[in-house]
């Protein structure tokens, strides 16, 4: 079992969108809130180039990003685990999966987000943004997930909440499975080619034993 963590695990998508749209005006781009939104999911290496153009004067992309980490940070006490997040990974591992958080986000961000999610015990690896030269869309952090636990492409499920998370599993042809708690709807994320959506974990969770998580199992 792979699992995206941001939006996916932790609710943290539209924070991202706010420390963005801030750190966008700092540098006088004046992009509204729901364009950014859309492009949450993807690393930095990959949204600026989405809302700015491949075009641009890239001089300034170091500071915008470090500058959206700075407002992002400031949220990190306050993050909370989306609805039965770390039940879920614990329901996966009791099953005799493995269980791989595939996230693009740095190592000491995502060592806060993994004390959120609160299920240490049940995690078999993690990747974080040194894992991967590309972020989502592109497939890397799945295939350095995929390596670093020894799971077989052919036998896994992936499990995020953004159409960037849909589009890098297909890459792959791995079956992904979308949340809508992200703030992607349902329809968008089945648009995008997952094949099945649920509103959170806990939706996921419920509705464990007839989910595409069981057939790895064999309970299905």
């Amino acid at each position: 079992m792979l699992f995206d963590v941001d939006g996916t695990l932790v609710d943290t998508t539209y924070l991202h969108a706010v420390a963005w749209w801030e750190a966008l005006r700092q540098f006088d781009h004046d992009v509204p809130m729901a364009e950014i939104h859309r492009g949450i999911g993807m690393g930095s290496d990959k949204i600026l180039d989405h809302l700015l153009g491949d075009d641009r004067d890239k001089d300034a992309d170091d500071d915008l990003t470090t500058a959206h980490d700075v407002l992002y940070g400031a949220w990190w006490e306050r993050l909370r685990p989306l609805p039965g997040a770390g039940d879920l990974l614990r329901a996966c591992a009791d099953r005799g999966l493995a269980v791989v958080l595939a996230s693009s986000a740095k190592e000491r961000e995502l060592g806060i987000l993994r004390k959120i999610i609160d299920a240490e015990a049940a995690i078999t690896a993690a990747t974080s943004s040194s894992d991967a030269e590309q972020s989502k869309p592109a497939p890397d952090i799945l295939e350095a997930a995929l390596a670093q636990s020894g799971v077989d492409p052919r036998q896994c499920v992936f499990v995020g909440d953004a159409v960037w998370d849909v589009k890098a599993a297909a890459k792959l042809d791995i079956p992904c499975i979308g949340l809508a708690c992200g703030g992607t709807s349902a329809a968008e994320l089945l648009e995008a080619g997952a094949i099945a959506t649920y509103r959170d974990p806990a939706e996921l969770l419920r509705d464990l034993e007839s989910s595409a998580i069981a057939k790895l199992t064999g309970s299905a």
